[in-house]
């Protein structure tokens, strides 16, 4: 399929004009207008993007299990309290700057393509990560140590304002409609084996260097070998991310655009929410998707961060367990969760996402502040039913919104508004849970506020999927259907008159030809 081949009634937003033959509002669906993109294909796109998500996670994984310690590297000399609290506001900053990477990278993703954004942002975000492990410690320059912290994790950042976003649209484009939920979940599979590594290599790394030098080794120079292993793993991570192809949706949307730009009414595609805009046309045509997805973000993410990045400073500072243990307790339990995403991405292709969401939501009331009271007994074993009961509603909540929430917008500017909604959510909500839940306890004395908070954002996430749109087993809004095989395709077209989920008016139909679309299959 080729926008070179587009059809005379195709405005240059994909919208077919009202002398279009109509199927649900438009000329009628052929064979060869739907995307076929093969199983192979689809692992070898998902797992370039994985990749990027892993060294994301894998850096959190590292700066929250060594917060503790870099409160000592880095604020040495000031109270411990408020140590802790300069060094996780480390954290926050970064997610404060990722509006500005999203306001940024999300629109250039579609105007330039999915793929080169994710090789800069890949490329950053290793970079960034590596050289935190270099930096100099308050006992070489005193205070001013924490200047360049917060100024690398605000490249972080910045890069990681285009990563989620990019990652969630790239797959969700890439994936056949009717197994979106199962193939987009591994995404997030990435994300918390990221985390647990990042986790897993700190335990090693304090094993191994406080038996060699002794107590205080992690404080001297142990906990530079963590972000430094950034190094080898960002280069393989940035190979990867250079052999992946371009989404057949945003190619055919792109090249119809392109192809039709001299006839083009700047007026028209101005009021046209399926064009591509700029941040205020996304605002002025998306506002409305915009919110939900950021109340859904906002719930996943404030469960999420407390469950991985602000739960090892929980465990060691108001449990009372050591950072070895926290690592032994938090790993087993995101690996067992991260197997279970697929799971429920598969769930989702078959009963609809918004059912899964809303059980996330209930989870969170039902299990959340039993799951705190669980944790402060102290044990290990403990501590490990605690965080598999957190793990629950986290499970429901991520795996398939990467699946779900790019599907709310249109292809043409799909990777802009996800930008904007998943960063102003995540920066505001997500990544101050640990800043604000050590807040609130500090504030209150109340060593249930963590809890309180991540249930206030669940429940204002359940109201919001109540008025969200079903996207299940759908073709996304701007993009023509994908499947598997070419029998698929047949059996799609013949039988489209009774289809509810087949509408034409948003797709870019083109007329049918031969050559292979570069990522896809004929």
């Amino acid at each position: 399929m080729s926008s070179e081949h587009m059809t005379p009634s195709a405005r240059p937003n994909g919208v077919p004009d009202a002398s279009a033959t109509a199927v649900h509002g438009g000329r009628r669906l052929e064979v060869d207008d739907v995307l076929v993109v093969r199983t192979g294909k689809v692992r070898k796109a998902i797992t370039g993007t994985v990749v990027g998500n892993f060294m994301e996670w894998f850096d959190f994984g590292i700066y929250g299990y060594l917060a503790v310690t870099m409160t000592a590297v880095f604020t040495a000399g000031m109270d411990e309290t408020l140590g802790l609290l300069v060094v996780l506001l480390g954290f926050a900053i970064s997610f404060l700057v990722r509006p500005l990477g999203g306001l940024v990278l999300g629109p250039l993703g579609d105007r330039i393509g999915r793929q080169k954004v994710l090789f800069f942002t890949m490329a950053m975000m290793a970079l960034a990560t590596a050289l935190i492990g270099l930096l100099p410690t308050a006992a070489q320059i005193g205070a001013w140590a924490i200047l360049p912290l917060y100024l690398l994790k605000m490249v972080q950042g910045f890069s990681t304002g285009g990563e989620y976003a990019g990652a969630t649209t790239y797959v969700s484009e890439f994936s056949p409609d009717r197994s979106r939920g199962f193939w987009s979940s591994w995404l997030d599979v990435g994300s918390y084996v990221g985390f647990a590594a990042g986790a897993s290599v700190v335990a090693i790394t304090t094993g191994i260097v406080e038996t060699l030098s002794g107590p205080d080794a992690m404080v001297e120079y142990g906990w530079r070998i963590p972000f430094l292993i950034a190094i080898p793993l960002g280069a393989a991570a940035i190979w990867f991310r250079l052999r992946i192809p371009e989404t057949p949706a945003f190619e055919a949307t792109h090249e119809a655009e392109a192809d039709a730009e001299a006839d083009a009414d700047a007026a028209s595609a101005a009021d046209d929410p399926m064009a591509r805009h700029g941040i205020l046309g996304i605002l002025k045509h998306h506002w409305r998707a915009i919110l939900i997805a950021m109340a859904v973000v906002a719930a996943t993410n404030t469960a999420g961060y407390a469950l991985t990045s602000y739960m090892p400073a929980y465990l060691e500072t108001t449990v009372g367990l050591s950072s070895l243990m926290s690592a032994i307790a938090t790993v087993p339990v995101l690996l067992a969760m991260s197997a279970c995403l697929p799971l429920v991405g598969r769930l989702s292709d078959r009963i609809g996402r918004k059912p899964v969401y809303l059980m996330a939501a209930a989870s969170v009331v039902l299990l959340v502040v039993p799951a705190f009271a669980l944790m402060q007994l102290g044990q290990l074993w403990a501590v490990m039913i605690a965080l598999a009961m957190m793990a629950v509603p986290v499970a429901l909540w991520i795996g398939c919104s990467a699946a779900t929430l790019p599907a709310l917008f249109p292809t043409a500017s799909r990777f802009g508004a996800m930008a904007i909604a998943y960063n102003l959510s995540v920066s505001l909500f997500g990544g101050t849970t640990p800043l604000f839940s050590q807040a609130l306890i500090d504030l209150t004395g109340n060593t249930f506020m963590p809890a309180f908070y991540i249930m206030l954002f669940g429940i204002l996430g359940g109201l919001a999927v109540l008025g969200m749109r079903e996207t299940a087993k759908a073709p996304l809004i701007g993009s023509v259907p994908t499947v598997e095989t070419r029998a698929e395709a047949v059996a799609l077209v013949r039988g489209q008159d009774d289809n509810p989920l087949i509408d034409t008016s948003s797709m870019p139909l083109v007329e049918p030809r031969e050559p292979e679309f570069a990522g896809a299959d004929r």
